[in-house]
């Protein structure tokens, strides 16, 4: 039995729970500050090897004293990015595996720096992007012999959008005003540079429907490092409905509002609903020379709502959930394998997808699942639903 240790009940870190816990092969606990949400969770879940515990993760030896209490092989933080650098030193500390979420540039940085030397593996930035985007770029790479230019483009959009924004929240307001409010990085010449978040508005097409796509931080990962002066252009850009980014930039330059996030933050889940019925889109388009050909390959999936453990979950959780429980799955089943700092490109898409947890990523999706039981009522307060019956 693996014995992790989840930091986190929300929307993400319940998920990771369950899909550890369905497996058999962990045991888990579950944290939270609110030990009541983390309580909630396990017993929706009704699975063995779950575990809730009351912790605050912000409070380094109430964590520590966890840790060393009750001993793990792993932790994975589900918390806001600006909490995993203390649970980084914990990991470091007591020579634990370390995992997490992160989009944001100046953390996976700092983490970075504690897994020098480290006799355990340190995997930030896992999930969907960064994280599996990385995995899939990365695999194409590899089929040619030189790199001119590659995308990554990913979405994470409602089904049916309905309002000016043409959006929904479907993960973490903090990340998204991050992604959307940080400077980007990318590749041009070879080197790393900074372009400015929701710049490079750009059409695409895919599968005939017209969308648009901009510069968003941090889904580039650690890729572009990997490849500098191997690769002319690289960048990543989050994929929205047309329209979208122009009324973002109303919000966050022309009213100044990415200098109060606070504000935006409020505004944001105030104004704009929540929906389990998304699909998450992922995009790679790589060129470059293949048995002194220009050539180009692609890569793209659309991903939507699944049940799993008897409950919706959006495509958005399934994405990022599954992005991490098959890379940490991955580390602790070949532990030798896997030590310091470890990017998401050091992992084979084949491997990936063949995972237990990868397989999520699988093709051939459609709406129809989540439509049916939105159709019939069975998604209404369904954490309460399952915790009823246990």
């Amino acid at each position: 039995m693996h014995r992790v240790l989840v930091l986190g009940a929300g929307k993400i870190g319940a998920l990771i729970a369950g899909l550890f816990g369905e497996s058999g092969d962990y045991d888990v606990r579950l944290a939270d500050v609110d030990g009541q949400a983390a309580a909630t969770v396990v017993d929706a879940h009704g699975l063995k090897g779950l575990q809730a515990i009351e912790l605050d993760a912000t409070d380094e030896d109430a964590l520590r004293k966890q840790l060393r209490q009750h001993p793990v092989d792993a932790v994975v933080s589900s918390l806001p990015y600006f909490c995993n650098v203390a649970v980084g030193k914990a990991a470091r500390e007591l020579e634990l595996h370390y995992f997490d979420l992160t989009e944001d540039v100046a953390v996976t940085a700092e983490i970075r720096a504690l897994a020098e030397g480290a006799s355990r593996a340190f995997a930030p930035q896992c999930g969907l992007a960064p994280g599996f985007i990385s995995i899939a770029a990365n695999e194409l790479i590899t089929h040619f012999d030189e790199i001119d230019s590659v995308k990554l483009r990913v979405g994470a959009l409602p089904q049916n959008p309905n309002n000016v924004l043409k959006y929904s929240l479907t993960w973490s307001t903090d990340g998204l005003i991050n992604e959307y409010g940080n400077p980007c990085q990318c590749l041009r010449g070879g080197k790393v540079i900074s372009v400015e978040p929701l710049e490079g508005l750009e059409g695409i097409e895919i599968d005939g429907r017209r969308y648009e796509a901009f510069n968003t931080s941090g889904g580039l990962g650690s890729l572009g490092d990997t490849y500098a002066d191997q690769v002319r252009t690289m960048d990543y850009k989050t994929i929205r409905y047309p329209g979208h980014c122009k009324q973002m930039r109303l919000l966050m330059n022309d009213l100044r509002l990415n200098d109060d996030r606070a504000t935006l933050k409020r505004v944001l889940e105030h104004a704009v609903p929540r929906t389990l019925q998304d699909v998450v889109i992922v995009y790679v388009a790589v060129r470059g020379v293949q048995d002194n050909e220009y050539r180009e390959e692609n890569y793209v999936n659309s991903i939507y709502p699944q049940v799993i453990a008897g409950r919706l979950w959006s495509a958005i959780q399934v994405t990022t959930a599954a992005g991490v429980c098959g890379v940490v799955d991955l580390v602790l089943g070949n532990p030798g394998d896997y030590t310091g700092f470890v990017t998401q490109e050091r992992f084979r898409l084949k491997d990936f997808i063949e995972n237990r947890f990868g397989k999520f990523y699988a093709h051939g999706g459609t709406s129809e699942i989540s439509s049916r039981l939105i159709a019939t009522g069975r998604t209404g307060s369904q954490r309460k639903t399952a915790a009823a019956r246990t």
